[in-house]
């Protein structure tokens, strides 16, 4: 759908930020973040062991995105020695209900998926 199209179907344009803030919370590792910390509060090294597939890099970028974009709160521990807890903010818990939609969408429609996936390579040979 065009953005001239969007705009006169009563829906607002997708526009370069919004394209530039979906991508940077709803990406591979920062929907994995989302979903933990929404079970619950967690240090860095716990969420290592609950996403073990995700690199120390990439868990700081996504982390740092979340962060950067209101989703995450990062909260310093005054203990010895210091500790640093995410834990999903205010805003954050208002994605909830909206991944919990798109992953249920995902999972109702993959079989079509993978039909249409296997029949595009078989057409094309990949």
């Amino acid at each position: 759908m065009n953005e001239t199209t969007a705009a006169q179907a009563g829906h607002p344009p997708i526009a370069r930020e919004h394209r530039e803030l979906l991508d940077q919370v709803l990406d591979k590792w920062s929907l994995l973040v989302l979903d933990r910390l929404c079970e619950s509060p967690r240090r860095f090294n716990e969420l290592r062991r609950v996403i073990p597939t995700v690199s120390q890099k990439s868990l700081t970028a996504a982390l740092r995105r979340l962060e950067r974009n209101g989703m995450v709160d990062r909260v310093v521990i005054a203990t010895r020695p210091v500790a640093v807890e995410y834990r999903v903010s205010a805003l954050g818990k208002t994605l909830q209900d909206l991944v919990d939609a798109l992953l249920g969408w995902a999972t109702v429609t993959m079989p079509e998926v993978e039909r249409a996936r296997e029949a595009f390579d078989a057409e094309h040979g990949e």
